[in-house]
């Protein structure tokens, strides 16, 4: 575990440390610098992830999560000022937002994104117009029974957490390495929330590498095996997702909880 003096307030974070696991890594993020302008947002966060895993990307309201998923999803905004994001030894911090999804990158945005007027089927199709493809119709619907039901349906009119899933099912469409989840949970009844849940370790076993910003903390460490908390911008720990729910004097600090 990489942890940051917790207790005694945010500390600069040994980028150092938590480069020197014995795995080769698979995303690499490194001192990553970005900006909205003239405001720092993110202020060198480095971490790195190993193929599979489920990192919790954490932290309080305006710590720097989306901005971070954003940065190596590589939209542009915010503006990558300084450091390196390595992907399967693919340099994505050369990189515009459609190289970087080509490579394998995909983010899933807060909001969802479910094109008005579609149904969900010509959603999915929609997301495989251009190479790479990745699953088909059929496995997604595999993976997403309620999907498969309601394939004729108009997207924007699915339940909340129907219209996550199908979010998430668009993401498979395409052939993608690493899964950026933006607030998956936000609004969504616990019992839907234990259902997603079920299916990205389901979606972690075909050897899909995820990244989960979420503000229901408890629910995404009881998913990750790994966590890294941001504080202004900056990592203040990078250890086990275990470590966290059992640390109340963390939790306390960072995540409110």
């Amino acid at each position: 575990m990489t942890h940051v003096e917790h207790l005694k307030g945010p500390q600069p974070f040994d980028k150092t440390r938590n480069m020197a696991a014995t795995a080769p890594k698979f995303l690499s993020v490194w001192d990553i610098q970005a900006y909205y302008g003239e405001s720092y947002i993110v202020q060198g966060v480095s971490f790195d992830i190993h193929e599979g895993e489920i990192l919790a990307l954490l932290g309080r309201n305006g710590a720097g999560k989306t901005s971070t998923l954003r940065t190596i999803a590589r939209l542009g905004n915010p503006s990558l000022k300084h450091g390196e994001i390595w992907l399967d030894h693919e340099p994505l911090h050369k990189m515009k937002s459609h190289q970087a999804a080509q490579k394998g990158i995909a983010l899933v945005p807060e909001d969802r994104r479910i094109i008005s007027g579609l149904t969900v089927e010509e959603n999915l199709k929609l997301a495989q117009i251009n190479p790479p493809i990745g699953w088909s119709l059929d496995r997604i619907y595999e993976l997403f029974p309620r999907l498969g039901e309601r394939r004729r349906q108009e997207g924007v009119t699915l339940s909340g957490g129907e219209q996550q899933m199908l979010a998430i099912a668009r993401a498979l469409a395409r052939d993608i390495k690493v899964l950026l989840l933006d607030e998956p949970y936000e609004g969504l009844a616990p019992v839907i929330v234990q259902e997603i849940a079920k299916t990205l370790e389901l979606i972690r076993d075909q050897g899909i590498t995820t990244i989960i910003v979420e503000q229901n903390a408890v629910a995404a460490l009881k998913l990750a095996d790994r966590a890294v908390i941001l504080d202004t911008g900056q990592v203040v720990f990078d250890g086990s997702a275990q470590d966290v729910l059992d640390d109340e004097g963390l939790r306390a600090q960072y995540l409110a909880i």
